[in-house]
C-alpha cells in the first residue's frame, strides 16, 4: 500500500539515522513544515536528478528518505530552521504538482537492511569510524546537530560517509536499493581513502 508524502528535492541527501540542518524560506516548503509540525509527521527528502524533466517531475530520483523535525528556530535573517533526522527509505511510485508546486508522492517503503555482517573489530572499520571522528571535531557546526554519534553502528558510520563523499547520486541509489552491506563497505574503503589521500 502506498503513502502520500510531500517531498522536498536537495543536491544532496540524507540517510537513516543521519540529521540535517536546513533553511526554509519558500512559501511551499513553509507550508509543508508547518503542516508536519501541526500533524506531528514528516515528508520526504530526495535527490534532484540534473538529466531529468521538471515539468514531468522526472528530475527526482526515485529513492529518498523519511524525515521528521526534531528541532527548529527563527534565525536572524528571519528564516525558519529546522534540524530533521531520517528513518525509513521509499520509493516513489508517481508524483503530482500542487498549486504552489510543492510535489506530493505516492511512495512505497523499502525493507530495512539486513543484519550487519561488518564487525567493528575490522581494521577498515575501526579507521573509517576514527576518520569520521575527526570531521566531527574538525566541524562542530555538523557534530551539534547531533545528540549523540553513534560511531560504535557500522551501518550509521557508512550511512554518514555516503552522505559527506562526493559520490554520483546514481551510486547513492544503486546502494539504497541493493542494501549490500559488503559492496558498500568496499565502495566506501576504497573512495574515503582515495578522497582523503587524493
Amino acid at each position: 500500500m502506498n503513502t502520500t508524502l510531500p517531498l522536498f528535492p536537495l543536491s544532496s541527501h540524507i540517510l537513516p539515522g543521519g540529521r540535517m540542518a536546513l533553511r526554509i524560506f519558500e512559501p511551499r516548503y513553509v507550508r509543508m513544515v508547518k503542516k508536519a509540525c501541526a500533524e506531528n509527521s514528516g515528508f520526504g527528502i530526495c535527490m534532484l536528478n540534473p538529466y531529468g524533466d521538471k515539468e514531468k517531475n522526472e528530475h527526482i530520483y526515485p529513492l529518498g528518505s523519511y524525515v521528521e523535525v526534531v528541532d527548529f528556530e527563527l534565525l536572524d535573517d528571519g528564516l525558519l530552521g529546522i534540524t530533521v533526522e531520517a528513518s525509513r527509505v521509499f520509493e516513489i511510485k508517481s508524483v503530482e504538482t500542487e498549486p504552489d508546486e510543492l510535489r506530493v508522492g505516492q511512495v512505497q517503503w523499502l525493507n530495512d537492511w539486513e543484519d550487519i555482517t561488518i564487525s567493528t573489530d575490522d581494521e577498515d572499520m575501526k579507521a573509517m569510524s576514527e576518520q569520521l571522528q575527526e570531521i566531527y571535531e574538525r566541524y562542530p557546526e555538523f557534530r551539534k546537530i547531533y545528540a549523540e554519534l553513534k560511531l560504535d553502528d557500522p551501518l550509521w558510520v557508512m550511512f554518514r560517509w555516503l552522505e559527506l563523499l562526493p559520490i554520483k547520486a546514481t551510486q547513492k541509489q544503486t546502494f539504497l536499493r541493493n542494501k549490500n552491506v559488503v559492496d558498500m563497505f568496499n565502495f566506501l574503503t576504497q573512495v574515503r581513502t582515495v578522497g582523503l589521500t587524493g
